[in-house]
């Protein structure tokens, strides 16, 4: 199947959701009022999806692959500032559990669309530098 636009892409559609999830949970209570951590953690989160879609839209796989790190990245940072709103108070052990979990499995489907992008270019590569060798 070829996946034409962002919205398509399954990590989008989950990053999407969670995004509204954190937005949610820092709107209201101790979180809303801790500018700091509410800020960080909606930048990050922002910057999944942002990331996953400005490297679909370069058209480059090589550029998708260096995004998609980024998003990753980005990804493992809010997963850890989850962990210091449960540990400080500010959301529930459910919360915490549904949000971590949710962003485990986010980060595991951009790790592995990333690694598919990634042995697609070696399996090319590979191609490209056998044929070289016949020829030499």
């Amino acid at each position: 199947m070829l996946i034409k636009t962002f919205e398509e892409l399954p990590m989008w559609m989950l990053s999407l959701a969670l995004t509204k999830q954190v937005y949610d949970i820092t709107s209201s209570g101790k979180f809303a009022r801790d500018f700091g951590l509410r800020d960080q953690i909606r930048r990050a989160i922002v910057s999944v999806s942002s990331n996953i879609v400005e490297g679909f839209e370069k058209s480059n796989n090589n550029e998708f692959v260096r995004f998609l790190k980024m998003a990753k990245g980005s990804c493992g940072e809010a997963r850890n500032q989850i962990h210091i709103a449960l540990v400080i108070g500010y959301i529930t052990q459910t919360e915490f559990n549904t949000i971590n979990e949710q962003l485990i499995k986010l980060g595991g489907q951009i790790g592995g669309f990333t690694h598919y992008l990634i042995s697609k270019k070696l399996d090319k590569e590979f191609i490209k530098n056998k044929s070289v060798m016949r020829n030499a």
